[in-house]
């Protein structure tokens, strides 16, 4: 194993007249998807008004081979569910060259999109947004590069990462930003396989996927993603039949009026996070279709005309299995027969299936997997979930270096902490956080 600086992105030669703590950047960011990338962006802004002695010196590792958010999911016309407006940097810094209004400018689409007369650009021209910007930022990234262990030496934290050729190094560090993003959810007892997958790998399962031309598939799920990969299939297979299961008695329209959408808001994070705890559960309960198991109303429209067209041609496509569940899959060669049981214990519906779409949610990565035997993970969890401070500290007695984790507080920081609603306003805070004392302020 050896050990490197990165400040440039290149292996420094080890000097052993150079301490641990000189040799260790200041930042180190695990995981480089929107919440990190926010994060560099914001770094790289204030250094350039800074001295070089002054910066804030940073690297990132990313397991993937290159930037991506969801590549799986960017199906053709779906939309975003946030305004363009909260962006990697708006409501940071809403003159900064990283917006997706520059970014429009530099595509020469800036007018095309003002005629749109939207707040909600399509998927793939965000997830072109966030490459463009992932391109320009000066932060060095390591991608194929997966962090296995962290370890506190005494002065500075010590990661070992492991890159896609097995090649093993340690990178030293004085704080360590988490943004690892989130997983996919299977429910219990399913397993994937070729036929068998969840939806954010959609697009790259399908590709390689042989179908009959009159095939069945099978959608678990009712929220968004759900919905639309219901409408996808039913499009993009004009034969198909495709057979939608829900728990719920239907699909249930988002929530996103103007007052409901302020749990989305920067402020609203204070007053979360300052609620006693059974208020927090309450107020998640409250707003959770906002975001969770609800799906845009004009889909949830279209959807219905499509069912209701099909039902007075005498030609059925579009099957809707209200409150059920998938009770077995038996998946072979060719296929997979998918029992979807009704909830009320009223019986059971087979289908067989070319394919099973679970779009059945993420849940985030547990940064607790990382820490070694060096840091006190146990006092900073409370069960399952991180003990973390307002500035998204964990909490790590008795070590004086820090960690944050950027998104996968839901608990203690509310709805938006896994969501793109609030990059901007959190990759502030945590920066100021790691700059304590300092006397250049971030804008």
């Amino acid at each position: 194993m050896t050990t490197v600086e990165i400040l440039s992105g290149d292996v420094a030669d080890q000097t052993p007249a150079v301490d641990d703590e000189e040799r260790a950047v200041d930042v180190l960011g695990i995981g480089f998807g929107p919440a990190n990338l926010s994060l560099a962006i914001a770094i790289e802004e204030r250094n350039a008004v800074l001295a070089p002695d002054r910066r804030t010196t940073a690297c990132f590792v990313e397991s993937k081979d290159g930037f991506g958010w969801h590549d799986g999911m960017l199906l053709p016309g779906s939309t975003m569910q946030i305004s363009f407006l909260k962006d990697l940097v708006s409501q940071r810094s809403p003159t900064s060259t990283y917006s997706f209004l520059n970014y429009l400018h530099q595509r020469h689409r800036l007018t095309d999109f003002i005629n749109l007369k939207t707040f909600f650009p399509t998927r793939r021209e965000f997830h072109d947004y966030l490459s463009w910007a992932a391109e320009r930022v000066s932060a060095p990234v390591r991608y194929g590069t997966t962090a296995a262990r962290i370890e506190w030496s005494g002065s500075v934290f010590e990661v070992d990462v492991a890159t896609a050729g097995g090649a093993r190094e340690t990178i030293r560090a004085r704080d360590i930003v988490v943004g690892t993003g989130i997983r996919p959810v299977l429910p219990t007892g399913i397993a994937p396989g070729p036929r068998v997958f969840h939806n954010h790998r959609l697009l790259e399962r399908l590709s390689g996927l042989r179908v009959r031309r009159r095939a069945r598939f099978v959608v678990v799920g009712a929220g968004q993603s759900a919905a639309e990969v219901a409408a996808y299939l039913h499009d993009r297979y004009p034969e198909a039949e495709v057979h939608a299961s829900l728990r719920k008695f239907g699909y249930m329209p988002a929530d996103d009026t103007p007052y409901a959408n302020r749990i989305f808001d920067p402020e609203s994070v204070d007053e979360f996070f300052t609620a006693p705890a059974h208020l927090r559960r309450v107020l998640l309960d409250h707003h959770r279709l906002t975001n969770y198991g609800a799906v845009d109303a004009e889909l949830i429209e279209d959807l219905y005309r499509r069912e209701y067209r099909e039902r007075t041609e005498g030609t059925r496509r579009l099957f809707i299995h209200r409150v059920t569940e998938v009770s077995s899959i038996e998946e072979g060669e060719h296929g997979a027969v998918v029992a979807l049981r009704d909830i009320g214990g009223r019986g059971e519906t087979l289908v067989d299936a070319d394919a099973v779409v679970f779009a059945t949610g993420f849940r985030p990565w547990s940064v607790r997997e990382l820490l070694g035997t060096s840091i006190p993970a146990d006092e900073a969890y409370d069960t399952a979930e991180p003990i973390v401070s307002r500035d998204y500290r964990l909490k790590l007695d008795g070590i004086p270096g820090r960690i944050f984790l950027n998104g996968g507080v839901e608990h203690s920081h509310g709805l938006t902490s896994s969501l793109l609603s609030n990059l901007a306003p959190r990759a502030t805070e945590i920066l100021r956080a790691v700059l304590e004392g300092d006397r250049v302020p971030v804008r």
